[in-house]
């Protein structure tokens, strides 16, 4: 009887070190010292402050993984690296690895005591209590870092969301939660008659304000602070939630649907923006693993289509469209209020 190839449990035994190869590329700043021109090992060691022998493996493995080209002696930055891994690009998704490494590293290597107790492990790791989110504002530093992460990957996914339906007939677009407000710029620049507004945590939207003012979108997209759980909502016909329900359990998500749906016209619309899991629950595989990061880091998880229309219908939406988007982090759903529906 022969052996069954041991190649995928090979691969996974050591899928962490190419993580944590790209990782330590990041945080040593070797792709934004490479931006300035090709360099030999000794030049770039001299540069960052680092061992020779010791930078030339991460080196070497940074060019397997295609991160870094190699001719010659010298490495440099191909396209994939200039535009996600520099800091200087718009695009970089510096942020969002350095809260992989700080945070996530640390939070994933609890796994086996959230899997046992059904609860993230946020205070079993870093300690403190209170509200989750506030965990991640609590420097400016750490802010902006959590922000621009989320803003790198809405960078990648709003485009094709707010085009996976036609949304031309809206007039108001409010992102709950909208940090960097990367959803109502995409819907902005493709609706012209579109105007939007950034609901989120008052700390968060001085940042908010620098990226929409950095579009050139200031006289279209407002900002209001409040949490979204208890505070009034920002009059809209069109209300957006990205990446926010995955966050929460059934409850909190169920007060959230039902606030929107009250505050809607009728006729009015909901977008929402998540990576939806198959019927059979077993792909996509983004989708799985973000469901098990939704497990140590939040109250969520990700869901079914069917889940999510579940909740939109029980909060009173009176239908639910879906549009899986191929080679995107997020899909898009849109629900809408009946138009003989009042508003609340």
């Amino acid at each position: 009887m022969s052996l069954p190839n041991p190649e995928p449990v090979f691969f996974l035994i050591e899928a962490f070190r190419r993580s944590q190869a790209l990782f330590t590329a990041v945080d040593l700043k070797i792709f934004d010292a490479l931006e300035d021109g090709a360099q030999g090992v000794g030049q770039l060691a001299d540069r960052i402050e680092a061992n020779p022998d010791a930078l030339e493996r991460l080196l070497s493995t940074c060019v397997h993984l295609g991160l870094l080209d190699k001719e010659g002696e010298l490495y440099r930055n191909p396209p994939l690296a200039s535009v996600y891994l520099c800091r200087r690009s718009p695009q970089a998704l510096v942020g969002y690895i350095e809260y992989s490494q700080r945070a996530l590293w640390a939070l994933w290597a609890k796994l086996p005591d959230a899997v046992r107790e059904g609860k993230h492990r946020w205070e079993q790791v870093f300690g403190g209590q209170g509200e989750l989110f506030s965990h991640y504002y609590t420097t400016e530093e750490d802010k902006r870092r959590f922000v621009m992460g989320m803003h790198a990957f809405g960078l990648i996914s709003s485009p094709r969301v707010v085009r996976a339906f036609d949304l031309s007939g809206f007039h108001r677009l409010v992102d709950l939660g909208g940090a960097t407000g990367h959803l109502p710029i995409a819907a902005c620049e493709v609706y012209p008659r579109l105007a939007g507004c950034v609901f989120d945590l008052p700390k968060v939207l001085n940042v908010t304000e620098e990226i929409v003012a950095g579009a050139g979108l200031s006289g279209r997209i407002t900002t209001a602070g409040g949490d979204f759980f208890t505070d009034p909502l920002p009059e809209a016909d069109l209300y957006s939630l990205g990446r926010i329900l995955h966050d929460w359990g059934e409850e909190k998500c169920r007060l959230l649907l039902s606030r929107v749906h009250e505050a809607l016209p009728a006729g009015g619309g909901l977008l929402i923006a998540e990576k939806v899991l198959d019927e059979s629950g077993v792909r996509p595989l983004w989708a799985l693993l973000q469901s098990l990061n939704m497990l140590v880091v939040t109250e969520g998880k990700e869901r079914k289509l069917s889940e999510y229309e579940r909740l939109l219908r029980a909060a009173g939406f009176s239908s639910v469209e879906a549009v899986v988007l191929e080679d995107s982090p997020l899909d898009a759903i849109l629900a809408r209020k009946n138009s003989g529906q009042a508003g609340g």
